[in-house]
């Protein structure tokens, strides 16, 4: 039976996420990592925008959005219940808002922009999420979901820009909230590097580390 084809690329947290939904739904897929810089035809074919994740599905259709991969491999299996807790508010200002401050922090040249300035206008949505999680292990609860995975690899690249300046902060549940994230063997699973993919190459699977085995 086919497979749905994942194109992504190991760092890009859009892509993270999305691996990380379809690591625990234990659902399988067909890992096809990128060069963003050479991207291959059948990647473009599928999806002229050029950017990951996307996911062409047996059928031939394709999404093109993280959070739509997230919520289509949790439809078909989502054993943590992860659906149950997503904050589509909070998802927002993370994927808009603090987003466009991470992007000009990190790459100040690129934008022509004054990274500081964007540091500390990030810095106001990670209080947030700070003082949220001092009231409960996770963003929607005492257990991880939706929300936490589509947050954690924007803060984990927020963090990493300048990591003694981001652990010398006085956020101690979100610097716990990360780490432990970050040690999980989930995300462990979904950072494994791969070669890029060029047509003709064997495939190559992609599943969680607790996945049953799929006929």
């Amino acid at each position: 039976m086919a497979l749905p084809i994942l194109y992504s690329f190991r760092r890009c947290p859009y892509a993270m996420r999305a691996r990380l939904a379809i690591a625990v739904s234990g659902v399988t897929v067909e890992l096809r990592e990128i060069k963003l810089s050479a991207k291959p035809a059948a990647l473009l074919e599928a999806s002229p925008k050029g950017t990951v994740p996307v996911v062409v599905l047996p059928d031939g259709g394709v999404l093109e959005q993280s959070l739509d991969v997230m919520a289509w491999v949790l439809g078909v299996h989502d054993p943590e219940q992860w659906l149950e807790r997503m904050d589509p508010e909070l998802v927002n200002e993370n994927d808009g808002p603090f987003k466009h401050a991470l992007d000009r922090y990190k790459y100040p040249e690129r934008h022509e922009s004054d990274a500081m300035v964007h540091r500390a206008a990030g810095l106001g949505f990670l209080e947030k999420l700070d003082a949220r999680l001092a009231c409960q292990p996770q963003l929607c609860g005492a257990r991880r979901g939706l929300a936490d995975m589509a947050i954690m690899p924007f803060v984990r690249q927020f963090a990493a820009v300048d990591r003694a300046w981001f652990a010398d902060l006085p956020l101690p549940h979100l610097q716990r909230w990360l780490v432990a994230h970050l040690e999980d063997s989930l995300f462990g699973a979904v950072m494994v590097r791969h070669a890029p993919w060029r047509e003709g190459d064997a495939v190559t699977l992609f599943r969680g580390p607790t996945a049953p085995a799929q006929d």
